[in-house]
Formats: C-alpha cells, sequence, structure tokens
C-alpha cells in the first residue's frame, strides 16, 4: 500500500488507514481517538530537536542524526513496514512544515523497509 505523512492537527481522513503518532510528548488538544497507535520512541530525542529548533545544527545534520537514532528502533520501523504493505499507514507529528520535520525521514525509512520505495525515473536528456 503506502506510507504518507501529515500534521496531527490536519483534519483525519478516512484516506489516512492506520494514524500513527510519532512524537515523545502527546500534542496539546488532541484526542486520543484520533490516532490508532503512538510511537513516541520514533520521535526526536529532546536533544536533537533542541539543536534542531534552536539553530545549533543544519537540516542535514539533523536527518543524519535522526536516522542515527532511529538505528536502535528498527524492529519498530520494521512493524511498521509490514502494517504499510497491507494497507496505508499515516506519520503524525505536530510539525506544520513537512519537509523539515522528521517523519518525512521516517517515511523514508518505513517505506524502504516495506520496499516500496518507488525509484525516480531516468533523468531525460535535452535534444
Amino acid at each position: 500500500m503506502s506510507v504518507k505523512v501529515k500534521c496531527i492537527y490536519d483534519k483525519p481522513a478516512a484516506a489516512d488507514g492506520h494514524r500513527v503518532l510519532v512524537m515523545r510528548y502527546w500534542p496539546r488538544g488532541i484526542r486520543k481517538d484520533k490516532v490508532d497507535d503512538w510511537q513516541k520512541d520514533l520521535g526526536t530525542s529532546p536533544e536533537l530537536i533542541r539543536a534542531w529548533k534552536g539553530g545549533g545544527i543544519a537540516w542535514p545534520e539533523f536527518a543524519r542524526r535522526y536516522r542515527e537514532e532511529m538505528r536502535a528502533h528498527l524492529c519498530r520501523i520494521a512493524d511498521l513496514a509490514e502494517l504499510a504493505r497491507n494497507r496505508t499507514v499515516t506519520l503524525l507529528c505536530g510539525c506544520r512544515d513537512e519537509e523539515h520535520c522528521h517523519r518525512s525521514i521516517l517515511k523514508e525509512l518505513v517505506a524502504k523497509a516495506a520496499g516500496i520505495v518507488r525509484k525516480k525515473p531516468p533523468a531525460r536528456k535535452k535534444p
């Protein structure tokens, strides 16, 4: 199936499939029935998020460190990948900026583990 990402504050949709919150702390104003699962260990460590939000590290360094942190959680990633092979899984976080959020990196890790990574088509040469 697929792995998607979404902000937890966006309206839930049937197309979300299995909704998994991937934040260390429960977001304000969100009822427990808005998610199917809470994998807080897949959120960023407090030290890493402080370094990123405080401007101490650039995005590439954040991404590298987050991937390193996730090595300790390969079993959880594999479980999500198994689920994603059979149905849609939506990873949820409170960040509004999808491009600079750990959930986008986690999406890549889960999709790769599930074998559902789409390869980019070869670049076309200009005539």
